[in-house]
């Protein structure tokens, strides 16, 4: 059946053509028919425009187009339809149906093809016939979008066609959409724009919301109910959308304050210390990736998109030795003494700060996102960026690594002796120095993998750091000192809170909000959501 529709409609676009030849003897072709153009009146070009449809040819969809734009002159000594380039005169010339360049010409020597509104709209159609009936899908796809934007109700025909034959699902569906916006412009039967209410409705986005509203100011009292209902479901499933995209947006700031935080958990944890340059180490991470990405963009130019693999380890190891020269260089004489140990950090983290803007100057430092982290996709009406989504795996990729150190190797076992009785640790013959050296390094390189990360998203300045302590800290102290599944849900927990009170309150009163919900819930619980257990915790 669908065969034979196709096969009468083709036949009557030949038919078209035959009779539109000189004395009806043999069908014109397209260049024949393209220089009809600018000869009679409007009707009669329009008349030639659905002739130049029927033949087919794919290269008359950009003339047309042109046409409809006011862009197509003919040369007056050669009766050629070209488009013109340039200023000035003369001009440059390109052949309308073949793209060809034919040189310059004057500007006296062409005259342009004059169209009016009935033209146009015979040219909409004229190349929704050509590009619906493409044998390329991508083709049918475009024109079909093409003709959902525009809503022309002399559409509903052609597109009727089109889905008859349409087999590819995708664009049937957009076909669909096309012809229901048509319908809602036009004085269709109220069962007619009944179902077009619903085939929109069902698109479900703000577009297709706007739509409705659109149409719900000039329609009839008859059909103002099914409208309205169609308004509502969209308003529903959008206020759920908002939901879940508010969860994601959650979700990622959740993943950016564990890698954060997770790093001052351990040492917080383990050695008591109040680190106030644990952000300078994010802030390093990202500096070395920025030095890693001009290396690899100098030397190793196609290895771009893997220098965030090349920057991971620099990172961890760069920041991890700094943070053992500190505990080694100053951390180890103030240890029992957390104030002094705050302000020593805080000096440092000044320090740092300085020594970076004086090396790499104040400004922001570009780096660079590799292909696989840029763009976004649709997760059922959710927008996820590629970078934040890659974030998050990230951040539970270390989160695990960091379980399994702490739970199967001997610096874990050691380390977590030493976070539950310090002195009992000693006494069974745990340096307890070295691990607090080696637990400051490795919660120092932790940081540095979370700059990797945080340049992806955040500028590269020597202020980075700065923005992320504050929130470490909190996320920390919420979630119970030293305790790796109280980072974790903490993190995510601020994360979403915080997300879901910056339209209501903005940024800055949101932050003050959580900080005040901290400050009641440690009042309730001084160890946070997960206390950490062991004799010298109790004691």
């Amino acid at each position: 059946m669908i065969f034979t529709d196709f096969l009468r409609r083709h036949v009557m676009m030949i038919a078209v053509a035959l009779l539109a030849t000189c004395g009806g003897a043999s069908a014109q072709s397209v260049e024949d028919l393209v220089r009809q153009l600018p000869k009679g009146s409007y009707s009669d070009r329009a008349e030639i425009v659905s002739q130049i449809a029927a033949t087919g040819d794919p290269r008359a969809a950009n003339l047309l187009d042109a046409l409809a734009a006011g862009e197509l002159n003919v040369v007056e000594a050669t009766g050629q339809i070209v488009t013109l380039s340039g200023r000035g005169d003369p001009l440059d010339a390109v052949d309308a149906l073949t793209g060809e360049s034919i040189g310059e010409v004057a500007k006296a020597s062409v005259e342009r093809i004059r169209v009016n509104n009935s033209l146009r709209r015979a040219v909409r159609t004229a190349v929704g016939q050509l590009t619906l009936m493409s044998g390329d899908a991508n083709t049918r796809m475009t024109a079909a979008r093409a003709m959902f934007q525009a809503g022309d109700p002399d559409n509903v025909e052609l597109l009727d066609e089109a889905i008859a034959e349409e087999q590819n699902a995708a664009v049937l569906q957009v076909m669909e959409e096309a012809r229901a916006v048509a319908i809602l412009r036009s004085d269709a039967e109220p069962a007619a724009f009944a179902a077009a209410v619903d085939t929109i409705a069902a698109r479900g986005d703000r577009q297709a919301l706007g739509i409705l509203q659109a149409a719900l100011s000039s329609a009839d009292a008859d059909v103002t109910p099914t409208i309205e209902k169609g308004i509502a479901d969209i308003q529903g499933r959008l206020a759920l959308l908002d939901v879940g995209q508010n969860v994601w947006y959650g979700v990622s700031l959740g993943a950016v304050l564990l890698l954060a935080a997770i790093g001052l958990a351990i040492t917080f944890g383990v050695m008591g210390v109040i680190n106030m340059a644990h952000g300078e180490m994010v802030m390093l991470g990202a500096y070395t990736t920025f030095l890693v990405q001009n290396f690899i963009r100098a030397s190793f130019p196609e290895l771009f998109d893997w220098s965030l693999a090349f920057a991971l380890p620099a990172a961890f190891l760069v920041t991890g030795l700094i943070g053992i020269a500190i505990e080694r260089g100053v951390i180890r004489f103030l240890y029992g003494r957390p104030l002094e140990t705050l302000l020593a950090t805080w000096g440092l983290s000044l320090i740092i700060q300085q020594a970076v803007r004086t090396t790499f100057g104040a400004s922001n430092r570009e780096v660079g996102n590799p292909s696989w982290m840029s763009g976004s996709f649709d997760f059922y009406g959710i927008a996820i960026t590629w970078n934040r989504f890659f974030i998050v795996i990230f951040a539970l990729i270390v989160f695990a690594a960091l379980l399994l150190v702490l739970k199967r190797t001997a610096l874990g076992l050691q380390m977590r002796a030493v976070t539950q009785n310090r002195r009992m640790a000693s006494s069974m013959g745990i340096r307890t120095p070295w691990v607090d050296a080696m637990t400051f390094g490795l919660g120092s390189g932790i940081a540095g993998l979370a700059g990797v990360a945080l340049s992806q998203i955040d500028n590269v300045s020597p202020n980075l750091g700065q923005g992320y302590i504050i929130d470490s800290f909190m996320v920390v102290v919420f979630g119970g000192v030293g305790n790796l599944w109280g980072t974790l849900v903490g993190a995510m927990t601020l994360g979403v809170l915080n997300k879901f009170l910056e339209p209501y309150a903005g940024a800055v009163l949101a932050k003050i909000l959580l900080l005040v919900f901290i400050i009641l819930f440690i009042q309730k619980r001084p160890r946070g959501l997960f206390a950490q257990k062991g004799r010298a915790v109790e004691a």
